[in-house]
């Protein structure tokens, strides 16, 4: 090989020749050190058998993984295009940046999207616009069931761990809440100090691990529970299935963030891995759901209670409707994850190759509802990309009653999209135990940040529908969004998809496409 001749000549003729002529010229000892490291590194690398490339390489391999270890910065600041990004192209980081710090969010010159490509989604305007009032900004959470229901913003802060973030991110996102009025979601890594040090409205997340209301043994501790539900703060209660980003996985909290106070907020053991448990130990099957989402309602006071979930097989959130009506309790909520939501550290399979897409999701779920009669019961919040006022224009449409944000929420508290949210080595600060990189999160100005991006997505989303010639929420429909197909024409999601009448899963005579899945739905198990 044409790099180890160079590396012997250097090392077995070059070297000693320059030792030689420093004994005559001193100044040619510079070179040694050069050489001496070169010669030692090189040397290491063929003995090892630990990289290939640097046995055969030796020494001049190193560049290999130099360049590999900074590509994802080269590829997001030299070679993406505009709108080619993922998981958020730079258009939307833009945005999200531009409405948080209070800038110009308008754009010259026209789009820079390709409206021609398939998939592509966009709504039609109206010749008589209409006025939208600020009260469709906000929704009544709890259904009838419930004693003390919440009005709540119709976009949210999505579920974020503490631990996942760090303490100055969470408190950020909490103080943005309380300025703005809208609602914070703990996730599943329990309601920790950093939740309440701001007073921003929460919603507790309770999943599998059951942290912060758990016992020693990891099950669920009912007057933990209590204590900490009953705080005036805590406005809902979310029992986590899956996320979007690992259904049917559990959390996963790397060791590296897993510091003695995560520890003790989570009641896990410090600096290991904390995987939370696939599934519930507290209940079984769907009417355990629905008889644990009635126990928490009364344990709480009669707060609304509901659950998350990303859809997976379709008989088993039919088996969940079949729950409902077999006990008669309603969840108040059901919040739909979509597969290409997710902000923490899941398996690469687990998050590119499971769950159901938001929008297909929230279709099938309302259709669901609709079909059992109760969707006017149980508000749908949507999880998932959501970042612009059309985005959740777009939900809407398609079944939303609310939207929660993550990504887009952490943007606004200074996310670069460095794509280290697993390693804890978050270059922004946000989603780090590092305390030295936690601090980079200035609390009292990334809490206005969260503020602004919040009311300017609001607005954005109410001039939407008004240029839509739509003067409430309950106007949107599945026709007002279209999207391109491949044929190059377009369709509406109306036309796309089938949608049910209220109660028609309840006639003898179901719909065909349902048919098969709700004859195999059981209310007894999944």
């Amino acid at each position: 090989m044409i790099v180890r001749k160079i590396y012997y000549v250097l090392t077995y003729i070059v070297l000693p020749l320059t030792v030689l002529v420093g004994y005559f010229w001193p100044p040619a000892y510079w070179l040694l050190i050069i050489l001496i490291p070169y010669a030692v590194i090189g040397l290491y690398d063929m003995l090892t058998t630990k990289h290939n490339v640097l046995n055969n390489y030796p020494v001049l391999g190193h560049f290999r993984y130099m360049l590999e270890f900074v590509s994802p910065e080269i590829r997001q600041y030299f070679v993406e295009t505009n709108e080619s990004g993922r998981p958020f192209n730079r258009i939307i980081r833009s945005l999200v940046y531009s409405r948080a710090k209070g800038q110009v969010d308008t754009q010259a010159f026209g789009t820079q999207y390709d409206i021609m490509t398939v998939g592509y989604h966009r709504a039609d305007h109206s010749l008589a616009p209409k006025h939208v009032a600020e009260s469709e900004e906000r929704v009544t959470l709890g259904g009838p069931q419930c004693d003390k229901p919440y009005s709540a913003s119709r976009l949210n802060v999505s579920a974020m761990s503490f631990g996942a973030l760090s303490a100055n991110a969470i408190r950020a996102l909490n103080g943005g809440a309380k300025d703005g009025g809208f609602a914070h979601n703990t996730g599943e890594g329990g309601l920790s100090p950093h939740h309440l040090a701001e007073g921003g409205d929460i919603i507790w997340q309770i999943g599998t691990g059951y942290f912060g209301c758990r016992t020693a043994d990891g099950d669920f501790d009912k007057d933990k529970f209590a204590e900490k539900a009953q705080k005036e703060v805590v406005k809902a209660i979310e029992i986590k299935f899956s996320q979007g980003a690992k259904p049917s996985h559990g959390g996963v909290l790397p060791a590296a963030k897993v510091d003695e106070e995560i520890a003790n907020i989570r009641g896990v053991p410090v600096h290991q891995d904390v995987i939370s448990p696939p599934i519930h130990s507290a209940f079984k099957g769907p009417t355990g759901l629905m008889e644990f989402v009635q126990h928490l309602r009364e344990m709480s006071g009669g707060k609304p209670v509901g659950f998350k979930l990303c859809i997976g097989k379709k008989s088993e959130f039919m088996a969940i409707c079949k729950a409902i009506l077999e006990t008669g309790i309603l969840p108040d909520f059901i919040t739909v994850d979509g597969a290409e939501g997710g902000t923490g550290a899941a398996p690469v399979e687990f998050t590119n190759r499971l769950g159901v897409p938001l929008n297909e999701a929230l279709i099938f779920v309302n259709n669901c509802l609709r079909g059992i009669g109760v969707r006017d019961k149980i508000r749908v919040i949507c999880s998932g990309k959501v970042a612009t006022g059309f985005d959740m224009v777009e939900k809407c449409a398609l079944g939303a009653d609310m939207c929660n944000a993550a990504r887009t929420m952490m943007f606004a508290i200074g996310c670069i999209q460095a794509l280290h949210f697993n390693t804890n080595r978050c270059p922004s600060g946000v989603a780090t135990q590092d305390p030295v990189r936690g601090r980079a999160v200035n609390v009292p100005q990334k809490r206005q940040r969260v503020h602004r991006y919040h009311d300017a997505t609001l607005e954005s989303f109410r001039e939407i529908m008004g240029a839509m010639g739509k003067a409430t929420v309950s106007e949107l429909g599945p026709s007002d969004i279209r999207r391109r197909m491949a044929d190059e024409g377009e369709q509406s999601y109306a036309e796309m998809y089938e949608f049910l009448d209220d109660g028609a899963l309840l006639d003898k005579k179901l719909p065909p496409s349902f048919a098969s899945d709700w004859n195999a739905a059981t209310a007894a198990h999944f």
